[in-house]
């Protein structure tokens, strides 16, 4: 079951182009393409005709020709180029969902066209926000989405998945966890005093080995699945934690996943800071690291589901570590419950 009355990201707007673009969204093959004036089109993937993905052919300005027959549609999904014929047939035509840009991504709402308001899009400002640095990617993770959004809210992990790059021990044995409801998600707040800075945080060129730091990592959840985590450091003493950060290190990564099928997710991440914006260095330093976690979380992921499918019947043994992740589910479940509910 998906929740289906919300926005999720359908792609980087860097991705769509001049060709067609497909992707699977919540088990629905969808065809993106960009239109003469620049503007996104997202229609079902297949031909009326004989089915062929519309993402095989070509856009012809605000329309998309089948690349097998060569039938024509135009942005509202409707055919209206049969080659050989004058007629068209009245059932000729594929489904159309609403879809727009913002914040570097393509949206696409999957439900009820009427309902899709534009200000319920996750707040990603910072992606296209110029006095931050961007960067992200996307990750095609055979793991289903939740058990995305449980490894996101839980961040006890990176002391023992990301040992080279953004975890210290500290990260699992020394945290102190809030876990809170907000108007529309989860809060989860972790902070560890006086711990040693992490690699990735070290290579920066802000801290120095030896140095001590208080680490934050502030995790919001908005249903379905879209985690924005404000991560950072800085010198122990200088009161990061009261709210003074100057001169530490602040990062927030943006995560939307996309759900592919039940059991394949495509998890695009971006990451914006608000030191060194201007370094083209530590752009790539800093895509290169998380690239480098977020590798380390895919396998983990996709062990986990593959260990999830061959021991099926097991219920899970909860922690208290767990806590903002039950309430995501939770919270997920009821919506969708909601959603189901006859009017």
């Amino acid at each position: 079951m998906y929740l289906r009355n919300c926005w999720y990201v359908a792609a980087w707007s860097r991705d769509v182009g001049d060709m067609p673009v497909g992707r699977i969204v919540l088990d629905e093959p969808v065809v993106l393409y960009r239109k003469a004036d620049g503007s996104i089109v997202a229609l079902e993937d297949r031909c009326a005709h004989r089915h062929a993905p519309l993402h095989c052919g070509r856009v012809l300005g605000s329309d998309i020709q089948c690349g097998y027959h060569g039938l024509v549609f135009n942005e509202e999904g409707v055919c209206t180029k049969v080659p050989g014929q004058t007629a068209t047939p009245l059932q000729a035509r594929v489904r159309k969902y609403r879809a727009l840009e913002r914040y570097a991504f393509v949206w696409i709402w999957m439900g009820d066209p009427d309902l899709a308001d534009p200000d319920v899009i996750p707040d990603f400002a910072r992606m296209s926000d110029p006095t931050f640095a961007p960067t992200g990617a996307v990750n095609h993770v055979r793991a289903h989405y939740e058990l995305l959004n449980d490894n996101l809210l839980d961040l006890s992990h990176v002391g023992y998945v990301h040992c080279s790059t953004i975890g210290t021990p500290e990260m699992g044995e020394k945290a102190t966890v809030r876990t809170e409801r907000t108007e529309h998600g989860i809060r989860v707040t972790r902070w560890v005093i006086d711990c040693a800075p992490p690699p990735t945080h070290v290579r920066s060129g802000i801290f120095r080995q030896g140095d001590r730091v208080d680490r934050w990592q502030i995790i919001d959840f908005l249903p379905p699945s879209f985690i924005q985590i404000h991560v950072g450091s800085a010198k122990t003493g200088t009161g990061a934690p009261e709210g003074n950060r100057v001169g530490g290190l602040g990062m927030w990564i943006m995560n939307a996943m996309t759900p592919e099928t039940p059991v394949s997710t495509n998890y695009y991440w971006g990451v914006a800071r608000d030191f060194q914006v201007h370094s083209p260095e530590t752009t790539r330093l800093i895509f290169n690291e998380i690239t480098t976690a977020f590798e380390e979380d895919k396998q983990i992921l996709e062990a986990q589901q593959r260990s999830i499918e061959l021991f099926a019947g097991p219920s899970s043994v909860n922690i208290p570590a767990d806590a903002g992740g039950i309430q995501a589910r939770r919270l997920l479940r009821t919506l969708i419950e909601t959603q189901l509910a006859p009017a």
